[in-house]
């Protein structure tokens, strides 16, 4: 078990876990997931770590055939300027490997934002905190347990 998917048990929110076998050659984890179970890329979401303003960490969940906007990400946490996180503090502050950092089950909460496309979906795919595993919930449980704001941060194409 991952720590995402104890924090849901804990909390009894209803959820489904989906596992399929991850190839480490894939270009991007969240196709990858997509493609592997079947489902409409719009459904599954990555979770993404910035730098705001060089200073602290925030995360952003949008549609893994989607870009995140720096622009909106930035101003959805409060600071003028957003950027990848370095990859070391990410594992560091979350507790997980890059592709397969979930929302859930951080070591260190983090300000989180969700891409106002869940909302008006039943259900989402994250990842469980494990390439090769996802976690099916609905988007309002998800934004319940990480203290999330809807808002618009995808940009396509």
């Amino acid at each position: 078990m991952t720590p995402a998917i104890n924090l849901l048990r804990q909390q009894k929110i209803t959820h489904q876990v989906h596992e399929y076998s991850h190839d480490p050659g894939a270009a991007s984890y969240g196709l990858e997931a997509a493609e592997k179970l079947g489902l409409d890329p719009q459904q599954v979401f990555k979770t993404l770590v910035v730098q705001i303003d060089g200073k602290s960490l925030a995360v952003a969940i949008i549609p893994v055939a989607a870009r995140l906007g720096m622009k909106q990400i930035a101003k959805a946490a409060g600071g003028k300027k957003a950027e990848m996180a370095d990859p070391a503090a990410v594992e560091r502050s979350t507790g997980y490997v890059l592709g397969g950092v979930s929302p859930l089950g951080q070591k260190r909460r983090l300000p989180t934002w969700i891409d106002s496309s869940a909302a008006s979906l039943p259900s989402i795919h994250i990842s469980a905190g494990r390439r090769g595993l996802e976690i099916e919930i609905a988007p309002d449980d998800l934004a319940m347990l990480t203290n999330a704001g809807f808002t618009a941060l995808a940009h396509w194409g």
